[in-house]
């Protein structure tokens, strides 16, 4: 197993969309089984693109570094599935598939790595964020923390409904929406989009969305709009049968028994205003949870995939993950 190839394991299949996780072990001797704490990494894409190759390796290898096992995962992308019943159940699925003792009958396959069950924390990027968030609530049991880079919360916000105008700029002209919405015929529902948000591709490669896909003109074309929670999310609309968000927005949600959190986001973020992370810290901080967060100087959104090893933004994101080793501390190297 290395970066390049890690393992791979099918966790859930649901009605054709065959979802799976790959799976990066820190490097270690091991003479016998030893339990690691266990890292769930879940990549962004306005919940519509994406895939698990398209996450920042170096943070993987920081983790790797810290003993940790790092499940970069898949899940059914938005909107052929709604959120709550497509991303939010699939990512909830693993945790319980984690929690139930699967993760350790893989990993007794394949040498002698165990998963720390005591120990399981959740971090995501961007929408990715918002996924790792929704652990911290309707579901069994919780992971031990969370970190959120810049994801997506507080629905209520205006912002979510407003135009991103360098978005729209890139936008080909007349596209038809009937070419678009070719996006609901693709049955089963996609895992992987081939293209992230910020055009990077499977190779890690920067190549840009392809308007000739339907996926990449839908996910655009919302995102320009401000119609992304809209189109994800229908029952949050006017007269929906979940008009305030209350089942998928982590900032309706926090408990007292939410699982420690620390937010990261840039300042200069034109894609998910930093109001709603400083709102959801707000939340967090009024319940008395145990949280942090970094504002990052000058950086705009999905920073992560860009930053470079040994930077500001590289050291202040790093915070995030020594919040998360306090809690659930480094595995056996």
């Amino acid at each position: 197993m290395s970066l390049e190839n890690p393992l791979v394991v099918e966790y859930k299949v649901v009605n054709g969309s065959r979802i799976n996780t790959d799976v990066y072990l820190p490097q270690t001797e091991l003479s016998s089984p030893q339990k690691f704490p266990v890292l769930i990494n879940i990549h962004g894409g306005a919940f519509m693109l994406g895939h698990s190759r398209m996450v920042s390796m170096p943070q993987v290898e920081d983790c790797l570094k810290r003993g940790w096992i790092v499940l970069v995962t898949n899940h059914r992308l938005c909107p052929g599935v709604n959120l709550l019943e497509g991303p939010m159940e699939d990512i909830r699925d693993l945790l319980a598939w984690i929690y139930d003792g699967h993760l350790d009958a893989f990993l007794a396959e394949n040498g002698n790595y165990r998963a720390d069950l005591d120990n399981v924390a959740a971090f995501g990027t961007s929408a990715g964020g918002h996924l790792a968030l929704s652990l911290g609530f309707d579901v069994p049991r919780f992971p031990k923390a969370i970190l959120n880079l810049y994801g997506a919360v507080h629905f209520a916000h205006p912002f979510w409904k407003e135009r991103i105008p360098k978005i729209a700029s890139i936008l080909p002209p007349n596209l038809e929406e009937s070419f678009i919405n070719k996006v609901y015929d693709e049955i089963p529902v996609p895992t992987d989009s081939s293209i992230s948000l910020e055009g990077q591709s499977e190779t890690g490669q920067s190549k840009g969305p392809d308007f000739s896909r339907p996926r990449d003109a839908f996910a655009f074309t919302q995102i320009s709009s401000g119609n992304v929670i809209a189109k994800i999310y229908p029952d949050g609309e006017a007269g929906g049968a979940d008009p305030e968000y209350k089942l998928v927005d982590p900032v309706k949600n926090i408990s007292e028994n939410f699982p420690p959190t620390y937010i990261v986001h840039g300042l200069a973020d034109g894609m998910v205003t930093i109001e709603t992370s400083r709102e959801l810290y707000r939340i967090l901080q009024e319940k008395e949870i145990p949280c942090g967060m970094t504002e990052v100087p000058g950086e705009d959104h999905s920073f992560a995939l860009k930053m470079q090893v040994g930077s500001q933004t590289w050291e202040l994101q790093r915070l995030g993950f020594d919040f998360l080793e306090k809690y659930i501390g480094r595995g056996p190297l």
